[in-house]
């Protein structure tokens, strides 16, 4: 495959997934309250990595911002942590990898330059897809086990519990008067997928440094050098042509 094919493809790709990751990461909607067997179903509360926020039916909103770094717990600020890395390792590779691009003639950048470049623009947007992948993991993987310990203290732990709270085990919602809980949000589901993204857009840009390399290697094929042989008469025309200039010199 062409180079130009797959650095275009991969710029597309690295863009499109920075541009989701972005979105995700400033996204209120981590995590949403499940509303089933809720009694009061007219606030909707979800939240995000930077405020909580609750919407009534009458259209109102009202958010709270999550200030602070210590007042949180260790994961959540790993998940804070690795969003931020993600985002802006994509928007470097972003970067990078305009300049990278074969289509873009630089009289001063030779094409060795612009596969290194494309090989670390690469690189980034892999890293920076892990990233993403890894913080949307580690959020839901929180949510799970929220979910789980709700559900417990809200079926009462025991066997009687468990079984009146049957209806709800396919669901997310506490019973009434429970432990509210908390199902997966839509800012989950585009955080892998930008991740996703990024990680392929990354290996297009990192197979385009292969094929730029292979062919810049120049081919040099193999000549057998063979002297001409000397016979007896060209000896002998050397030696009448010497004779000849030195009798002009007398």
């Amino acid at each position: 495959m062409a180079p130009s094919v797959l650095q275009n493809g991969g710029f597309v790709l690295g863009l499109i997934g920075a541009a989701a990751l972005i979105a995700a990461t400033a996204m209120n909607k981590w995590s949403v309250k499940d509303r089933q067997g809720d009694v009061v179903t007219s606030i909707y509360t979800y939240k995000g990595l930077w405020q909580d926020c609750e919407t009534t039916t009458a259209g109102l909103t009202e958010c709270r911002p999550l200030y602070g770094l210590l007042g949180f717990s260790g994961s959540f600020q790993a998940v804070r942590a690795l969003m931020i890395v993600g985002v802006v390792l994509s928007v470097l590779a972003t970067f990078i990898s305009v300049f990278s691009l074969t289509c873009l003639t630089m009289n001063s950048m030779a094409d060795s330059t612009k596969a290194k470049m494309s090989l670390t623009a690469g690189i980034m947007f892999i890293i920076a897809g892990v990233c993403g992948i890894a913080g949307a993991s580690i959020y839901a993987n929180q949510i799970v086990a929220t979910f789980r310990m709700s559900s417990y203290n809200n079926y009462g732990g025991g066997f009687e519990g468990g079984m009146e709270g049957m209806g709800g085990i396919g669901g997310m919602g506490g019973g009434m008067g429970g432990i509210p809980r908390y199902t997966f949000g839509p800012a989950l589901f585009v955080a892998w997928i930008a991740g996703g993204v990024l990680v392929i857009g990354g290996l297009l840009k990192s197979l385009a440094f292969r094929e730029m390399v292979k062919d810049e290697r120049t081919s040099y094929p193999g000549v057998v050098y063979k002297p001409q042989s000397r016979t007896k008469s060209d000896q002998g025309d050397h030696h009448s042509v010497g004779g000849k200039k030195e009798q002009n010199y007398v």
